[in-house]
């Protein structure tokens, strides 16, 4: 019997002590001891423990938010960013989660940008020849004499795109392409007039060198001006029409520093409809860098 009364006297009068660790990645915290009082309420004694808890809950869920951000997450960044699109676009974090729909494109060695669907992807065989030219340039080799890369030898033509975007497994009538070409430093698209005139020209070159039974029109034309870098674009909206097929377009064209930059958006005439203002988004954030 006094065995059992000093038992039991033990039990209340003892002190009961949780220790708690927490993992974070490789580095382990310090246990924390908690010491709990048996006398009162359950609540009462596991107060001491809410703060803990709420702590670290709120830490874990700080973190998690940090690597969803930085993963684009089920979409999260892109959600985020699109609250707000304007602020995301200036800070061009569009490079790396789609805005609104939609992603940039910057080429940073021929200077211009702009932004495209972001369910297009880029056309495989410029792919392929970047990937050609960035092995080749980090060849230990020294580079030819006459320091003309094969990459530059197989792009003679001036007609060869920059880049390329398109739907993924679509025919190629619907995408976006920029064409940059040399020209005389003292070029300038005003000596072809205004808008109107220049459009016209355009339409022209294109009928004219194809079969006489391909036509053109002129839908539309618009001039917007970066005063700034001192650039002109010109907006162009035309149709091409022949017997096997009807294609819409839309172009900016604009000359700088010896260059004649030239970005043509175009879709088949039935699919208008449904991607045009996709097509004006493209067009209208045209714009050169340097």
């Amino acid at each position: 019997m006094a065995m059992l009364n000093c038992y039991r006297a033990c039990k209340i009068n003892s002190l009961h002590r949780i220790f708690m660790t927490q993992s974070s990645g490789d580095r382990k915290e310090s246990p924390h001891e908690v010491t709990i009082q048996p006398q009162g309420s359950p609540a009462e004694q596991f107060a001491p423990l809410t703060s803990v808890f709420r702590r670290r809950l709120l830490t874990g869920i700080g973190s998690a938010s940090l690597v969803a951000l930085g993963a684009n997450f089920a979409g999260i960044t892109s959600f985020l960013l699109g609250s707000s699109p304007e602020t995301g676009r200036n800070l061009k974090l569009d490079v790396l989660y789609p805005i609104g729909g939609y992603s940039r494109c910057i080429e940073t060695n021929e200077g211009f940008e702009f932004i495209y669907p972001a369910s297009w992807v880029g056309d495989q065989t410029l792919l392929y020849r970047a990937a050609g030219k960035a092995e080749f340039e980090r060849s230990l080799d020294p580079p030819p004499l006459n320091n003309v890369t094969p990459i530059d030898r197989r792009r003679k033509n001036i007609n060869e795109p920059v880049v390329a975007f398109g739907p993924p497994g679509s025919s190629g009538e619907l995408n976006v392409s920029v064409i940059v070409s040399p020209v005389p430093l003292d070029f300038s698209i005003e000596a072809f007039g205004g808008p109107n005139e220049v459009g016209e020209a355009v339409v022209r070159t294109i009928t004219g060198s194809s079969r006489p039974d391909v036509r053109g029109k002129l839908i539309e034309s618009a001039l917007r001006e970066d005063l700034q870098r001192n650039v002109k674009y010109y907006e162009l909206e035309f149709r091409i029409e022949s017997p096997s097929f009807r294609r819409h377009n839309i172009a900016v064209c604009c000359a700088s520093r010896g260059r004649l930059f030239t970005l043509n958006a175009q879709a088949p005439e039935s699919a208008w409809p449904e991607v045009k203002s996709d097509l004006h988004k493209i067009a209208d954030s045209f714009s050169l860098t340097s």
